[in-house]
């Protein structure tokens, strides 16, 4: 498949609260190796974000509408060369993960499809293998003296810590992504609502019409439409 063009980056003002903004013209998601984010994207229009990555690191993203007609938006993952690694055509949800290499990467939702409806979107940044935490093992290790002392290896505590870490973190991203499902849900609940209550008054007013005409009807039937003479 041919590489897909560059489109212009469009961000929303809520961006900001998340992104970095690194010249030119670009955005990054701050090193947190877990971010989401939810933006609502018009109709006509396509969002792009892109995310630097290092080599041999892992990318996961998981992305959701969460309200808007049809509940779908097309969805394009680029690699850091312009190719193409995952294209979603009118989706309600997908999750991805890709191995990396140096260079930022480019994901975009596009709305174009649509004229009048626009898209709420939650989508979730999973980064593996940064190479941060390793890093931060190594200070660590700089702190901490006496270990023999209590019989007990710096390793195991290391391990224990970073143990009770992807368990928080998975924890975190499972009541993320509960909530996400919740608000979908919930959307998707309200605008039920809405259509049951709209064709409940249409049957109603039919109902009344119909009623009204049987009546007269009726009262037509046993009417003595003979002149009396007097």
């Amino acid at each position: 498949m041919a590489p897909l063009p560059w489109p212009r980056l469009l961000l929303p003002i809520g961006c900001f609260a998340l992104l970095l903004l690194p010249p030119p013209g670009a955005a990054e998601f701050s090193p947190s190796l877990d971010s989401d984010f939810t933006f609502t994207l018009p109709a006509g229009r396509k969002e792009c974000f892109y995310q630097p990555m290092r080599k041999e690191a892992s990318l996961e993203l998981e992305y959701q509408v969460l309200d808007g007609a049809g509940l779908d938006v097309d969805f394009h993952l680029l690699s850091p060369k312009g190719e193409t690694l995952v294209f979603d055509e009118r989706k309600s949800d997908g999750v991805h993960t890709v191995e990396t290499e140096d260079g930022d990467y480019m994901f975009c939702f596009d709305n174009t499809f649509s004229t009048i409806s626009e898209k709420v979107i939650f989508f979730e940044l999973i980064l593996d293998n940064m190479g941060e935490e390793g890093q931060d093992q190594e200070d660590w290790k700089k702190y901490v003296t006496g270990t023999d002392l209590l019989d007990m290896k710096l390793e195991d505590i290391l391990e224990s810590i970073n143990s009770v870490k992807a368990r928080l973190s998975k924890s975190v991203q499972i009541q993320t992504l509960l909530r996400a499902f919740e608000a979908r849900d919930r959307n998707i609940q309200e605008s039920n609502f809405d259509r049951v209550n709209f064709w409940s008054m249409v049957n109603l007013g039919v109902m009344v019409v119909v009623s009204a005409v049987q009546v007269y009807m009726l009262k037509s039937l046993f009417e003595d439409k003979r002149k009396s003479r007097t």
